[in-house]
């Protein structure tokens, strides 16, 4: 006998927005075509289609048995200004999902951390925002990153330099995940409008997480604007846009220094040719290894441009470099096992979870669960990679 389940339209609607989907798509879909009527309460669904409903909109079950659709903030403060990016300011289940599996991997980080007593990251918390110390951090930042001009030509493509910065900040300490879908589910793309990334701040344990559905420039300058916010001890949720002007002060303190640290304005000075054409731009964002709108907000730092021609051409550009975005052909991910660690926590994280696991201290099912993966052959093809 089949069960109808009487479920609060708003619920049902609450759901759907919250998956990013719309009516239309829900009742074009063959298991739900009859979702409009169950918004009108002419009919209700059974309780196998409320499952499969709970699934295609990543919903918990139980909350389709409340009174109230229940009010889900961002577990961490939030930075972004979402309303100069046209962000509804209801967090995506994407979002969510994605920032509570961020926590439960960095807990049992902290946990294996304390367990082997290995000692704090010493520079997480010790820089306050401050603009008096953006050019003195930038400096600092650059050299441990290893990332001085001189040696930008050698790092190769910008996929190269994105690796190479990921690694050198995983060298400090922080832990780095960088994916552009939720967990592993390829059919959930994380949307870079919402969020370019996020910082999970913990001396032992601190966490980066870089949307990789974004462009190759835009993830490097989020990366080194999260490191920013570790160094300062801040958690929080970013929008790491370099145009911004009306953002919370902690996350324009970061923009700066991540801008600092890609387009040094002493060395601007040295190499800025005099005007802002596409050859001109696209020169120093080969010189810098920085985004042309990182270039153009760097100009106009410097004060060679005014508010409103820098303003007219952002737009220009950033239409121009979205245009060459859709012509080109999306990265292919790498070798399995090479690109696994990038997305769920890192080289460091990786083999941590192996070798807690193999020295019996963690649960084979957890480590699974931990590392994003299913089978058995998966985790044993990946112990050999990472403790080769």
């Amino acid at each position: 006998m089949t069960t109808a389940v009487y479920i609060a339209p708003a619920l049902l609607m609450w759901a759907v927005e919250r998956a990013g989907r719309t009516v239309e798509e829900v009742t074009a879909t063959r298991d739900f075509a009859q979702f409009s009527q169950w918004l009108s309460g002419v009919r209700k669904p059974s309780y196998s289609q409320l499952q499969r409903f709970a699934r295609y909109t990543h919903t918990p079950m139980g909350y389709f048995f409340l009174s109230d659709p229940p009010d889900e903030p961002v577990p961490i403060p939030d930075f972004r200004t979402l309303s100069n990016r046209g962000v509804p300011s209801r967090p995506s289940a994407d979002l969510l999902d994605t920032i509570y599996t961020c926590q439960r991997r960095q807990g049992w980080y902290r946990d294996y951390v304390d367990r082997e007593g290995l000692p704090p990251v010493d520079f997480a918390g010790t820089m306050r925002p401050d603009s008096a110390v953006v050019p003195e951090l930038a400096e600092t930042m650059t050299e441990q990153l290893h990332f001085a001009l001189e040696g930008r030509p050698n790092l190769g493509k910008q996929a190269d330099v994105r690796r190479f910065l990921i690694k050198q900040v995983e060298n400090l300490g922080v832990l780095v995940a960088v994916t552009g879908v939720v967990g592993a589910d390829t059919h959930r793309h994380l949307d870079p409008q919402e969020f370019r990334g996020f910082t999970l701040f913990d001396r032992a344990a601190p966490w980066i997480f870089v949307n990789g559905a974004d462009t190759l420039n835009a993830q490097v300058f989020t990366l080194i604007h999260e490191l920013a916010h570790v160094w300062a001890g801040d958690s929080g949720l970013s929008d790491a846009d370099v145009a911004a002007t009306t953002s919370p002060h902690e996350e324009m303190w970061a923009n700066q220094v991540a801008a600092e640290v890609l387009v040094p304005q002493a060395a601007l000075q040295v190499q800025y040719g005099g005007n802002t054409e596409t050859a001109e731009l696209d020169r120093l964002s080969d010189f810098f290894r920085a985004s042309t709108l990182t270039i153009l907000r760097r100009i106009f730092d410097a004060g060679w441009l005014t508010w409103n021609d820098y303003q007219q051409q952002y737009d220009i550009e950033s239409h121009r470099v979205l245009d060459l975005m859709k012509g080109r052909a999306k990265p292919t991910g790498g070798e399995f096992y090479k690109a696994l660690p990038y997305k769920v926590g890192g080289d460091r994280f990786v083999r941590a979870v192996v070798a807690d696991t193999l020295a019996g201290n963690t649960l084979y099912h957890d480590a699974f669960s931990l590392l994003g993966t299913a089978k058995t052959s998966t985790f044993q093809a990946l112990t050999e990679k990472v403790l080769a």
